[in-house]
């Protein structure tokens, strides 16, 4: 393993290297007339605003998480889970700097320009930043991890790398025995997880709340234009498109990478302890997936710079253009995983046929395989529910010719059918992975899905600046084939965006079950049969938490509508308040007040976001210790059924509502264009889906991820100290 250290070093300095390099690349770039710095500064003082007050709070309620892992297991884990948010927190932070720098920078280029190849290279330049970000720190954190922790501290007995051995320690105040590295290795998970529920909920609350006050009133009572300069809260929702879907975004897919990572390591640390797996060459189990992901991600460098060194200046098909750089750096991850498959097990005495590896040892490349080409497919078919360019958005369209109503119960059916075919995806790809390398190939399967999320998060920032850029050009009122271009991009980027989200959770739901799998086989006392921990489901303790769990996602969904809804009322009663008491606003006689929508955005999302991210948290906790761990464990199983198809759904219903008012707008309806009733009733349907495609679908994922997480550090205490024991024990 301490061979490999310096891969994950080139891997992640690499990434860091490149997007340093791109970030002072757009910086460079002019940023437009006096009005365009104007615009683009708002938007960038609002998102500075946001973020440093929500990790004021963020930072206290990680220090008070530390200092409880500190008292219940060791200081390591703490110092790890520390490592985890700095990390997190990092990739958020400079991932959303540079779309608040690029987006004015985009809108330039496409005035200049008139071109839209050169204007995607601006805007994908940006959102690289975030995705070798993302990949970058969630690596560099685990390198410093895997170091410190795993061959700086050594066993005391036998001077050997914690990392390399199955080293217990026992906990100071609570007497719990533990294995060492792989808690280390869950407390740094659990600090991206942190960062990842706070940004995603308080991002998604933003964006949301603005992006339907600036509808309500705008669009649908002043009918005037979306993104028009008069309305007070197009800034506030300029901000929320940042906040929101780059620095929520971005902290998502780093918890999710990180979480599919940690996952795989564990399961080979308890594969080695229970399924009596011999062999001299054990180490490669829990090696692999930390290779791996540096393999992804030095592939993910090349796929970035594959379309960023090309002459783009005749390319017009963009969807062709951000493909191709993902298809490249998941063949290149594919082709460079093999050889490192083949490095690590081939020649080894490791007992395969124990560890399930029907192929042989190629069979935990097989399993990554199956995570590539499912999640490959998972996006293809959110595309095709979505996008405005195949038959349910279209439908969708149709049906606001009869109203609002017919748009809404159009768009829940058309979200509810689309969650059939992904999970039957999820769901063979879970099979072919089992039956070819056991339970290590199933984690491996999240790893191989995740591998080249630096690649997939890029394309998914793109979206966002993009949005932001057109915003920027009509409230500087350039000329409309500036518009024309940014929209493309924008319509782009909503499509990409639905991917994204159908990526993300067909991933959180992956590593959300791998960690599920070491949960298990981290219960004190459990049954292994045949390598497999055998969690009764029909268990009455284990069927309750079941069904509890399976609540949960539906109490944690209502609660993120509600906290969009209170702080969008806030904000619509703050533009009709001021376009009566100022109405030279709507004559183009006066300034709005830019201001006062983003204090009200900026203090609802905080206010909201405490209950619902901290829940997450504290569920799993509090359930262990009343009722103990194989309640948890039920948990655990409803809870991640249930996010993934409300996160399916909540998503392509949502993206579909939205694409679909965009395919009216750009004439697909003819005669039913801006300011129709056909569009008013696609504006409403859009209005509705803000919430669900943007709040709830994205926390799903990281809500299942962070009680797995969670669950997976505490295990050891509540399985020793809970209520119920103690009372069956009084009983007795």
């Amino acid at each position: 393993m301490e061979s490999l250290l310096p891969l994950l070093l080139i891997g992640s300095g690499l990434a860091l290297a490149y997007a340093a390099f791109n970030f002072l690349k757009v910086k460079k770039l002019e940023e437009g007339n006096d009005l365009m710095q104007k615009i683009a500064s708002f938007i960038r003082g609002g998102a500075n605003t946001f973020i440093s007050i929500e990790y004021r709070t963020l930072a206290v309620v990680v220090l008070i998480v530390a200092v409880i892992v500190f008292l219940a297991l060791d200081w390591y884990v703490a110092v790890a889970l520390l490592i985890g948010s700095i990390m997190s927190a990092s990739a958020g932070k400079i991932g959303m700097k540079i779309a608040t720098y690029a987006n004015v920078r985009v809108t330039n280029e496409a005035y200049k320009t008139k071109n839209i190849g050169q204007t995607l290279k601006v805007a994908f330049r940006g959102g690289s930043v975030m995705g070798l970000c993302v990949g970058g720190c969630a690596l560099l954190g685990l390198a410093i991890v895997v170091y410190v922790f795993g061959y700086l501290m050594k066993d005391s007995t036998q001077v050997t790398a914690c990392i390399d051995s199955l080293e217990k320690t026992k906990c100071w105040l609570t007497g719990i025995e533990i294995i060492k590295f792989p808690n280390i290795l869950s407390g740094y998970a659990l600090g991206c997880s942190m960062v990842a529920m706070f940004n995603r909920v308080g991002g998604g609350i933003y964006t949301k709340a603005a992006d339907m006050g600036a509808d309500l009133v705008g669009k649908t009572e002043a009918h005037i234009p979306e993104d028009d300069p008069r309305n007070p809260a197009t800034i506030a929702d300029n901000v929320g498109d940042n906040v929101g879907d780059v620095a929520g975004l971005g902290s998502d897919l780093l918890e999710s990478y990180v979480a599919s990572i940690v996952a795989a390591i564990a399961l080979g640390y308890n594969l080695i302890t229970h399924a009596e797996v011999n062999g001299a060459s054990l180490s490669a189990l829990y090696t692999f997936p930390l290779a791996f992901a540096a393999v992804g991600l030095i592939a993910c460098v090349l796929g970035v710079a594959s379309l960023l060194v090309r002459n783009l200046k005749k390319s017009k098909s963009v969807h062709r253009q951000l493909n191709g750089a993902t298809w490249f750096g998941a063949i290149l991850t594919l082709a460079g995983g093999f050889f490192l498959t083949k490095k690590l097990f081939e020649g080894t005495n490791i007992d395969f046929e124990k560890l399930g590896f029907t192929l042989g040892y190629a069979s935990p490349w097989v399993g990554a395989a199956v995570g590539i080409i499912a999640g490959i497919l998972i996006g293809i078919i959110a595309e095709y529910y979505t996008s405005s360019d195949y038959k349910p958005t279209k439908v969708l369209a149709e049906a606001s010719k009869e109203g609002p109503a017919l748009t809404i119960t159009s768009g829940l059916a058309l979200g509810m059918r689309s969650c059939m075919a992904p999970c039957i995806i999820l769901g063979l790809g879970i099979i072919i992975a089992y039956y070819t390398a056991g339970l290590y190939g199933v984690a491996m399967s999240a790893m191989g899905m995740l591998s080249f999320v630096a690649l997939t998060v890029s394309v998914d920032t793109y979206g966002p600046i993009s949005d932001n850029a057109g915003g920027i050009a009509e409230m500087s009122k350039l000329p409309e084939d500036v518009r024309e271009i940014t929209d493309t991009l924008d319509a782009v980027g909503n499509t990409t965006a639905a991917i994204g989200k159908g990526f993300a959770i067909g991933s959180g739901g992956l590593a959300a079950l791998a960690l599920m799998l070491s949960y298990m086989y981290s219960l004190p006392g459990e049954t292994i049969v045949n390598g497999l921990p055998t969690l009764n489901i029909m268990e009455p303790m284990t069927l309750a938490g079941c069904i509890v769990g399976g609540a949960l996602p539906f109490l944690f969904s209502g609660m993120l509508i509600d906290a969009v809804a209170n702080a969008a009322r806030k904000m619509v009663d703050e533009v009709r308040r001021q376009f009566k008491e100022h109405p030279a606003i709507l004559e183009g006689k006066e300034d709005p007040d830019h201001d006062q929508c983003i204090k009200i955005s900026t203090q609802g999302s905080i206010g909201q976001m405490k209950v619902p991210a901290l829940m997450a948290v504290i569920i799993p906790v509090v359930c262990g210790l009343l009722f103990g761990a194989h309640f948890v464990g039920g948990i655990l199983i409803g809870s991640t059924v249930a996010s993934i198809m409300i996160a399916i759904f909540t998503g392509n219903a949502g993206g579909a509502w939205d694409n679909g008012k965009k395919y009216i707008e750009q004439g697909g309806i003819p005669g039913s264009g801006k300011g129709s009733p056909v569009h008013d009733a696609a504006v409403v349907g859009d209005t509705v889906g803000d919430p669900l495609k943007d709040t709830v679908g994205p926390c799903m994922d990281i809500f299942i991820k962070i009680m797995s997480t969670v669950a997976l550090v505490a295990v050891s205490v509540f399985a020793k100290y809970n209520l119920w024991t103690y009372i069956k024990d009084l009983i007795k």
